[in-house]
């Protein structure tokens, strides 16, 4: 497992590391990216690309174009600032954007509730299973659906519940 720091989403020291990793990367960082990257590390879960549209219209008090969205929150992704949940086909802020590795999410299919892990080990193992099969794997997308300790067992109980009534 790697070991290395995460910030708080809402730390101004992460808005600053997402400005410093796209200027490291010879990337302009113009007050609508702030405004995109603020708005998704304000998010508590995973946020598509139209609620992250929304809710910058509404902080900068006037209609921002949803493809433009799209392709900053790209940016980010490319960069390091953001991952995308593919599962939701939403966004989470990257709160430690100086390390590049893939995360393993974990989805509540009860609440929603989005949780990343960082496992190098397993997704190095992984990448390394795709290579020797012969694949070169540019970006594994390692989610695991399931139930949170909130939804947990109660939840799990009911829908077997609900299938075993149906046959």
């Amino acid at each position: 497992m790697a070991s290395h720091a995460h910030l708080a989403a809402d730390d101004p020291a992460l808005i600053d590391a997402a400005a410093a990793a796209m200027d490291a990367g010879g990337v302009a960082w113009t007050s609508l990216r702030a405004d995109v990257f603020a708005v998704l590390a304000a998010g508590a879960q995973p946020m598509s690309a139209y609620d992250v549209t929304e809710r910058v219209s509404a902080r900068v008090g006037r209609r921002v174009q949803a493809n433009s969205v799209y392709r900053i929150l790209d940016l980010f992704v490319v960069n390091n600032l953001a991952k995308r949940v593919e599962s939701r086909n939403a966004y989470v802020v990257n709160t430690h954007p100086a390390c590049v590795h893939d995360c393993i999410f974990l989805v509540c299919e009860g609440c929603g509730d989005t949780r990343h892990l960082d496992d190098d080990r397993l997704a190095g193992a992984l990448r390394a299973r795709a290579s020797a099969a012969g694949f070169l794997p540019l970006r594994p997308v390692l989610e695991v659906q399931g139930r949170c300790e909130r939804c947990g067992d109660s939840a799990t109980e009911k829908d077997n519940d609900d299938k075993r009534a149906t046959f």
